[in-house]
């Protein structure tokens, strides 16, 4: 028999290698910024064209590399910041396996310049799908550029996963965002289809974060710092009263790198118990350093996911760090019964010493007295005999009861109100109720076959996006003016998403007054969305966006219907009368789709008597 086992040839090694390393434009990016980092670079621009699909370009002004250091960077499991095994263990770089770039060139076409400060002329380097189409001197200025060009262009079935520019721009969005976060003394910035959307300058923490998620992120930090034996803990917490219903703005940062952790997630979670109303998630921005010992980065592809050696002592340093600088800066409420407010000095008598008071006494003194003698005097006066003589008249005329005659009751009438019948008569029969309304979730109702429940959420979704969809397709939406412009700040990355909504939702009764960077002005809503409600029909906007909802198949009609009756339907919990169980009821059945919702969750099951039957068996 044959031997079946063979050696995969490069091109395709590399090939599956870049299947687990890039995933998608976003992939690129992150990668490509790390290496831009590692290199000390402290300006780095990030171009793109079709949100990374055409061209992926990071230029920084970091050491560069040399000929030889070029041509190796492009080969497999190629890398400087490891030379022994213990190495990995000591990591304080981002990309360490030698396989971005060879992954990266695989699957698209790459061109590399690059110099170093003290030579004279640079090198390029052109390679098409890991083959090496040309190697030059060039002039370049210091440090490197490297232009991804038609990702995926011999992948073709990967290409096609990819979603809209709108999804692909939103996660490259979201990889700037972690690396800028992790590295505010470098300068960042970036450009999409030629126009600018970040300029980054080199700052502090904190400017970095307000730059990046508007100027109105400034009011809601809160600093959190706390240093000890096993970790250091530094960055920033939002206040509850600013928290969202998704988890945009939750950034952790282990020695500079990104990370999820849900086990740490829930520390913060745990921090903010009884602040957060229910669904909404806190923000925060926490850099945390540990020794890179006691961590293990090397867990997964992306290496957005660590494995700590100490989590449970991690999780009650967190936990308790965030839950005192809530405290100490009145954020969350603090019970000390050791201590009275009442019983505290004030400020201008700190630095005075306490005085005893001297009291006089008039020993002489009796107040009784004279009162007492007045007294006395004026009981004996005609004015005791006047209140004798007053109260024996309250007698005069009054008869025995034993010579009255007996009342007769028979004779006694009462008097009562007219009786007036209403002016419109009606014969009709009031009718029993015939819904029910179960746990304030399901509405039950009884059918000639059995009985029918429907859940009060999803129906009312699919009655909202039906009406919805018909404003929208029919451009006829009624817009209701507001008395006051209302104002909502977003980040600039969200505000795009806005702008590029802004004609449907101009279409569903929206009027914008101006959307500026990072604040949108609206001074028309739709009927019948409450002005308390606008923020959270943009927030799930946004969220929907964010989460590939939008993708090919979908128009920002469907996309604009379905956020907005996730937002406004009947929540859970909501107590309902029976006349708006009933119009519930019947606007379901008067549904094109009434048996799912918008998102195709079923909307109502029926019990039959047969089924009713089977349980008393």
């Amino acid at each position: 028999m044959s031997d079946i086992i063979q050696l995969l040839p490069d091109h395709v090694a590399n090939q599956i290698a870049a299947g687990e390393v890039v995933q998608r434009p976003a992939s690129v990016v992150k990668e490509l910024l790390e290496n831009a980092i590692d290199a000390g670079a402290t300006e780095i621009k990030l171009i793109l064209k079709e949100a990374g699909k055409t061209l992926v370009q990071v230029i920084d002004n970091g050491k560069g590399m040399s000929v030889t250091d070029a041509r190796l960077s492009f080969e497999r499991h190629a890398t400087s910041k490891i030379r022994s095994a213990e190495d990995l263990f000591q990591l304080n770089t981002k990309g360490f396996r030698g396989e971005a770039l060879a992954s990266i060139a695989a699957i698209a076409h790459v061109e590399l310049k690059t110099k170093q400060e003290a030579d004279e002329l640079g090198t390029q380097i052109v390679i098409e799908g890991s083959t090496v189409k040309s190697q030059d001197v060039v002039v370049t200025p210091k440090g490197t550029s490297v232009a991804v060009k038609n990702l995926f262009f011999n992948i073709p079935a990967r290409r096609n996963f990819l979603k809209s520019n709108t999804v692909e721009l939103r996660h490259v969005t979201d990889e700037f965002h972690r690396v800028a976060l992790a590295h505010p003394s470098i300068g960042f910035s970036m450009f999409h289809n030629g126009s600018e959307l970040f300029s980054l300058n080199s700052s502090n923490y904190r400017q970095r974060v307000v730059n990046i998620f508007g100027t109105k992120t400034n009011e809601k930090l809160v600093p959190v710092e706390e240093t000890t034996e096993v970790l250091k803990v530094s960055g920033f917490v939002g206040k509850p009263e600013f928290s969202k219903k998704t988890k945009t703005e939750q950034f952790f940062f282990v020695n500079d790198r990104f990370v999820k952790s849900p086990y740490l997630n829930h520390a913060i979670n745990a921090a903010f118990e009884g602040l957060l109303k229910d669904g909404y998630h806190p923000s925060y921005f926490l850099n945390l350093t540990v020794d890179p010992k006691t961590i293990d980065i090397n867990i997964h592809p992306t290496k957005t996911e660590i494995k700590f050696d100490d989590e449970h002592t991690l999780y009650a340093i967190l936990r308790s760090s965030v839950k005192h600088s809530l405290g100490q800066f009145n954020i969350a409420p603090v019970l000390d019964f050791e201590s009275d407010a009442n019983l505290d000095t004030p400020y201008d008598y700190k630095d005075k010493s306490g005085k005893t008071p001297t009291i006089t006494v008039d020993r002489s003194f009796n107040p009784f007295k004279n009162d007492f003698q007045q007294v006395k005097t004026h009981s004996r006066t005609g004015n005791q005999l006047k209140t004798q003589a007053h109260w024996e008249s309250l007698y005069v005329g009054l008869e025995s009861k034993s010579n009255a005659s007996p009342i007769d009751f028979s004779e006694v009438t009462y008097e009562s109100d007219t009786k007036t019948e209403s002016i419109f008569k009606s014969n009709e029969v009031t009718q029993e109720k015939t819904t029910y309304q179960l746990r304030q979730k399901y509405i039950v109702s009884t059918i000639k076959s059995g009985m029918l429940i429907i859940d009060q959420n999803r129906a009312h979704q699919r009655i909202l996006y039906e009406n919805l969809l018909k404003q929208l397709t029919s451009k006829e939406a009624t817009t209701q003016q507001l008395l006051f412009p209302l104002n909502i700040s977003f980040s600039t990355s969200d505000t795009t998403i806005v702008k590029q909504l802004q004609p449907d939702l101009e279409f569903a009764g929206f009027e914008f007054s101006e959307v500026k960077e990072d604040q949108v002005i609206i001074t028309g809503v739709p009927v019948g969305v409450p002005e308390s409600e606008v923020s959270i029909v943009f927030e799930q906007l946004i969220s929907d966006v964010e989460n590939d909802v939008p993708d090919q198949n979908f128009s920002a009609s469907d996309l604009l219907a379905k956020s907005m009756a996730k937002s406004l339907a009947i929540k859970t919990g909501q107590t309902l009368n029976a006349e708006e169980q009933e119009h519930i009821l019947n606007s379901l059945f008067a549904c094109k789709e009434p048996s799912v919702s918008p998102t195709n969750k079923t909307t109502f099951i029926t019990l039959g008597v047969d089924d009713i039957e089977k349980k008393f068996m």
